[in-house]
């Protein structure tokens, strides 16, 4: 077995555990454990975890609105680290900074994965999670961080990057020159999605519930936005792009569901495309003949394969992107104050958590 560093016996990780005490709402317990590295097999690496990001489904399964909760298994799908072992003795790995595969069985298919799909954390299809000091994992299941970001924003990377690649490049078929409408802006998938854009060559305009978070958005190369508060918010974007003569949406970018495609198909081309990868506004989408008229089409998105995020990982190094990070935590014993910023919902981008410390801070906290 190569090593790089000298290797504990254990680990301390963050594991999901059912309520102790029934309440209502549910709110699942997240707690800290001392458990033990199991030793490499084959085909196995060992990877001493830098920092861990949060998403929104970390959450969710907080509060049991997530299927398939693995209670006793670690939460987390977003982490970054170092190789610090091998079972393979001349393993050029070790010693090389990687993240994680945030998801399991999806390999390549262009479609749709090519078996039972499960992203990863918390969940009872896989023992993987990412909120842990050290991390036993197949070597396939990881993808080496580029030299341009730190550990802080490669956490931020994996699910946001590979979900905001397929929703953008893969389903929204977003080349350079085209319109494209990102809704509610100050999410990591979202601004993924605007940086995946404006890298592209595209026309970025965006929604939020925040003045901030549009200026914010608009320094990250948006052309504008609009408040999705005001009710005749399609109507001011319209006027916003005809301000700017660039003609009609080719894309819509959609975390919110409801009547997406209602508010923007007058401002959307004939065949243009409303991607939808998440619902968090309403759990459905409303279709109408005015939209098949216009050849206008609505996707469903969700997640990404292998490859997609192999691709993307590609397009950031040779773009540069570095992935929006709101807060940074100190130690999984705050982990609560990460679920604690996640359901107040102000931060924009990412908020991850240092588990190692004596990797470098690269800014301040906001707390």
């Amino acid at each position: 077995m190569a090593a790089a560093v000298q290797i504990p016996k254990t680990t301390r990780a963050l594991v999901v555990r059912k309520a102790a005490q029934a309440t209502k709402p549910v709110f699942h317990d997240a707690v800290v454990e001392e458990r033990p590295i199991p030793q490499l097999k084959t085909g196995q690496i060992l990877v001493r975890v830098h920092v861990a990001g949060f998403n929104h489904r970390d959450l969710w399964i907080r509060k049991g609105l997530y299927p398939g909760i693995g209670f006793g298994h670690v939460m987390g799908a977003d982490a970054a680290g170092l190789v610090v072992a091998s079972a393979d003795k001349n393993d050029n790995l070790v010693s090389k900074r990687v993240f994680f595969l945030p998801m399991r069985g999806w390999e390549r298919d262009p479609d749709a994965p090519e078996g039972p799909f499960t992203v990863c954390g918390g969940s009872k299809m896989t023992e993987f999670g990412a909120f842990a000091q050290y991390i036993v994992v197949e070597r396939d299941q990881v993808i080496q961080t580029p030299d341009h970001i730190d550990d802080v924003h490669a956490a931020a990377w994996p699910l946001g990057g590979v979900t905001a690649w397929r929703a953008t490049i893969v389903n929204g078929a977003v080349k350079k020159g085209d319109n494209v409408l990102i809704t509610g802006i100050g999410g990591g998938v979202a601004l993924i999605a605007l940086q995946i854009c404006v890298a592209q060559g595209a026309n970025v305009y965006v929604t939020s519930g925040g003045a901030d978070k549009i200026q914010r958005a608009v320094e990250l190369g948006a052309k504008g936005g609009v408040s999705y508060k005001a009710n005749d918010w399609p109507k001011q974007l319209g006027e916003l792009m005809y301000k700017d003569r660039v003609g009609e949406l080719s894309a819509v970018i959609d975390a919110g569901g409801g009547d997406i495609m209602g508010k923007t198909s007058p401002l959307l081309k004939q065949g243009g495309r409303v991607v939808v990868y998440g619902m968090h506004t309403a759990p459905k989408v409303t279709m109408t003949m005015r939209e098949v008229m216009k050849n206008q089409r609505l996707i469903g998105s969700t997640m990404g394969s292998h490859q997609d995020l192999l691709d993307a990982t590609d397009f950031l190094a040779k773009h540069k992107i570095v992935p929006v990070v709101s807060h940074v935590l100190d130690g999984l014993e705050s982990a609560d104050d990460g679920f604690k910023l996640l359901d107040k919902g102000d931060h924009f981008g990412k908020i991850v958590i240092r588990i190692a410390p004596d990797v470098p801070q690269t800014f301040p906290a906001k707390l």
